[in-house]
């Protein structure tokens, strides 16, 4: 079983359509059964509450279960998942850097990465423009511009994994 956390600020509103989008890829591609994905928060302010509105509304529009979205709730990135996870998809450069600061060795903090970096559309583009900017703080118009470069970034995450599954050692680097 391969292991991806997404992660963001609160666990409210980029991570969880990560989360959502990854899963549904995974399933897609046929994988569903060999990765398991979830999402957590940097911090805790929002742990045990449900997603923001426009990131329901967001994934309600692009054919997400209801059932699912609605019972999703926020929780925190604990120190111990380091050790259980492959993969570690910060949503911005705040959270990158707040993880690796977090990763008890070099090969934990080698597991976070951007997820915007399995964007082939963001190749060449400077690390610190790949950040997903919180959409919190706007309107709709900022909830569907995250889900579009998370969008963008999850075909490049599902050939990531795929091969890392195809490797003998059942990761990819």
């Amino acid at each position: 079983m391969y292991r991806i956390s997404a992660v963001c600020t609160g666990n409210i509103c980029r991570s969880p359509m990560a989360e959502f989008c990854l899963v549904r890829a995974f399933e897609n591609a046929g994988l569903g059964t060999a990765v398991d994905v979830t999402s957590a928060g940097v911090t805790a302010w929002e742990a045990g509450r449900p997603m923001d509105d426009r990131a329901k509304s967001e994934l309600l529009n692009h054919g997400f279960p209801a059932a699912g979205v609605e019972a999703f709730r926020a929780r925190a990135f604990e120190a111990e998942e380091f050790a259980r996870l492959d993969l570690i998809l910060a949503l911005d450069n705040g959270h990158l850097q707040e993880l690796q600061d977090r990763a008890p060795t070099e090969a934990d903090r080698d597991k976070v990465r951007l997820i915007r970096s399995f964007d082939p559309a963001a190749a060449g583009v400077p690390q610190e423009q790949l950040g997903i900017d919180d959409p919190w703080y706007g309107d709709m118009s900022d909830f569907d511009s995250s889900y579009a470069l998370i969008s963008a970034a999850v075909p490049g995450v599902v050939q990531f994994v795929a091969a890392a599954l195809d490797s003998p050692s059942g990761t990819a680097r």
